[in-house]
């Protein structure tokens, strides 16, 4: 890996060229995601399956499109029985995590007669868009269902593509099963982001739609945002970690490379202020990656946005990882837990240097969706919250009106809404 002493311009070079993995720099794929939107939204079914077809190669049919009993019960045995248990055991930890994220009505009342809260509601309808093709990801499917499931969604929905005879991933229905999705349908891309947003004769239209996906994905769930609300527009995965000398350099090497090898786009950096540590990783992520299955979408990934930035002081380190704003950070310092509160923008914090970055993917029990692309700086993780909606209430008596009646009628004049004003003269007229 490429070693760069960090300074204000190569902080700035660092940060331009990560920017460009942002799903905002694909406008040339904007005309292409646009028309597959229109078409859905007029020809519904019709479109939807023309798409599969051109896409994905199956022939799908309003008969067919649906996810049956038959086929989750196939799905069970064509899976390692381990693999089943270690679903069911990481479904306990995120739903154990999540739950304690929920919130609940609440209501605050007065004597003189006013009544204030706020009334927390499950949304109705929840679609889940979950990557098939070149991999099966079931953990997303956990991550994306059990927030949805311990808010008290209604009913949740999932799309996934299927393969040229008309197959889902069995262990992506197994997950979908343990979790308890109601519904999945054999569809992909962005022709599934507009089903679920517009509606088919044969998929309802959602509320939200939530779960990465390709570029194609992404820039459609964008394009939606409106008529459904989204979770995010998700960019490719990455990994930062912020070290000291006392760091383990195999230990930072492999944990660099577990998202290297998601994506050639994926970004991989190390900010440390030891020069010793910065060549002892950049060997072993030599030695690893001629020897994982990966290699050339690893080195790939490593050659355009993989870096070891060389900080003079551990200040100069934490100010560049809140720069970054990193999807996942690994903190292995010295004093983690007290860096750890200096930092302000990371999507997750793996704290000491066996909390690596794999645990949090599958099975520690917070949500492995993360902001990307720097969007750690306003965004946060996704939660049971990007699963509820909130009504304000309000009840006055004439009593509790009456002594701010004048000013509420005094600030409408003064915005030049009579009609605002007289709705309130109106109850105290003689």
């Amino acid at each position: 890996m490429r070693i760069v002493h960090l300074d204000e311009n190569s902080k700035k070079n660092v940060l331009e060229n990560l920017l460009k993995r942002s799903p905002n720099h694909y406008a040339e794929y904007e005309k292409q995601v646009a028309d597959i939107l229109a078409k859905v939204r007029e020809e519904k079914d019709t479109a939807l399956f023309a798409y599969t077809k051109q896409f994905d190669g199956a022939e799908l049919s309003k008969d067919t499109v649906l996810v049956t009993k038959e086929e989750i019960k196939e799905a069970y045995s064509l899976i390692e029985a381990s693999l089943i248990t270690v679903i069911q055991k990481a479904i306990v930890e995120i739903r154990a995590y999540h739950e304690k994220q929920k919130q609940y009505s609440w209501f605050d009342s007065t004597p003189s007669g006013t009544i204030l809260g706020q009334k927390v509601t499950p949304l109705s309808k929840v679609g889940v868009y979950v990557p098939g093709g070149k991999a099966a990801y079931p953990s997303s499917v956990l991550m994306n269902v059990v927030p949805a499931k311990v808010a008290g969604v209604e009913e949740i929905i999932m799309t996934t593509p299927c393969n040229k005879e008309g197959k889902v991933n069995p262990a992506t229905l197994v997950a979908a099963k343990e979790a308890g999705v109601n519904r999945i349908f054999k569809v992909g891309g962005a022709q599934a982001i507009a089903a679920m947003a517009y509606g088919t004769e044969s998929i309802p239209k959602v509320d939200k739609i939530v779960g990465p996906g390709n570029i194609y994905v992404a820039l459609a769930k964008k394009a939606v945002f409106g008529y459904v609300s989204i979770d995010s527009v998700a960019g490719p995965s990455e990994i930062l970690v912020l070290a000291d000398e006392t760091a383990n350099a195999r230990y930072v090497a492999a944990d660099l490379l577990s998202q290297a090898e998601h994506d050639e786009m994926a970004s991989a950096i190390l900010v440390t202020t030891s020069l010793e540590l910065a060549k002892q990783v950049s060997e072993e992520v030599d030695g690893f990656t001629a020897l994982l299955s990966r290699k050339e979408l690893i080195q790939k990934s490593l050659d355009q946005y993989g870096y070891i930035l060389l900080a003079d002081s551990l200040e100069d380190a934490i100010s560049v990882v809140n720069e970054i704003a990193s999807e996942h950070l690994e903190i292995q310092t010295k004093d983690a837990f007290t860096v750890m509160t200096k930092i302000k923008n990371a999507g997750a914090i793996f704290i000491g240097e066996y909390s690596s970055e794999p645990l949090g993917d599958y099975f520690a029990g917070p949500n492995h969706v993360l902001p990307t692309n720097g969007t750690a700086k306003f965004f946060s993780p996704l939660s049971v919250d990007d699963f509820i909606k909130k009504s304000s209430i309000i009840s006055y008596s004439k009593e509790a009106l009456a002594p701010i009646h004048q000013d509420i009628i005094t600030f409408a004049e003064a915005e030049s809404l009579t009609a605002h004003a007289n709705s309130i003269r109106v109850r105290f007229e003689k």
